[in-house]
């Protein structure tokens, strides 16, 4: 696979001018010089094939030659909504969810949260995505929401039909199936006995033991990949 690279910018075959940090990644980190070929992506879905013409430390003058198709997302939406793990885990946790393919990652908020971030953390979630994308070869970025509070988000209208809670102890697992699936994990301390009886929503275990947010949330995702 060719070297990949992101811009919010929107792309069309002929000339492309790449600025800012993916440049710079390309022109001093991946040490890419002029007629040699890489891929763009913007997040619409295809990959963008180009040529590199002229290289500088803070712009990159491109040949876009025209895109390609590349479906290697999942056929139903999986949204991801958990309460956030502490220390650097979230960063991994975001980073396999992307590669595992979970369409939304939603941070929660619930009544026991130890970590509790502030609405402006989202720019850093989405760089995550956007590596990760680079790296696995997604070309549609996972959607990062702002913090909410488990009580606001739990009632919101625009969920995915299917709506479960992982429980340690609760009947049942995740049921693989085709249709829009939204996954909640609780924080360390679990979720309140009011939070977990949201209507709607149904309890689901993932076995015996209990496990890490960022371990539940993973599996949870892998339960619907195959």
């Amino acid at each position: 696979m060719a070297d990949r690279f992101f811009t919010r910018e929107p792309i069309a075959p002929g000339d492309f001018t790449l600025r800012g940090p993916e440049a710079h990644h390309l022109h001093a980190v991946r040490r890419i010089g002029v007629g040699e070929s890489i891929v763009l992506f913007n997040g619409d879905g295809r990959e963008y094939p180009a040529e590199v013409i002229e290289a500088g430390k803070k712009a990159i003058q491109l040949a876009v030659g025209e895109p390609v198709a590349v479906d290697r997302e999942r056929t139903v939406p999986l949204w991801i909504a958990s309460a956030i793990p502490k220390g650097d885990r979230l960063d991994f946790l975001i980073e396999k969810l992307t590669e595992l393919g979970a369409t939304r990652f939603v941070p929660l908020i619930a009544e026991f949260s130890s970590v509790r971030p502030k609405g402006d953390v989202v720019e850093k979630y989405e760089r995550i995505v956007i590596e990760a994308s680079k790296q696995c070869g997604r070309n549609v970025l996972m959607a990062v929401e702002p913090p909410t509070d488990w009580s606001h988000f739990a009632k919101r209208e625009d969920l995915p039909i299917r709506k479960r809670i992982l429980q340690p102890g609760a009947n049942g697992g995740l049921d693989a199936n085709r249709e829009p699936t939204v996954v909640a994990i609780g924080p360390e301390g679990g979720f309140s006995d009011g939070e977990l009886a949201m209507p709607g929503w149904e309890l689901r275990s993932l076995g015996r033991t209990v496990l890490r947010i960022e371990t539940a949330a993973l599996a949870a995702v892998c339960a619907y990949n195959f």
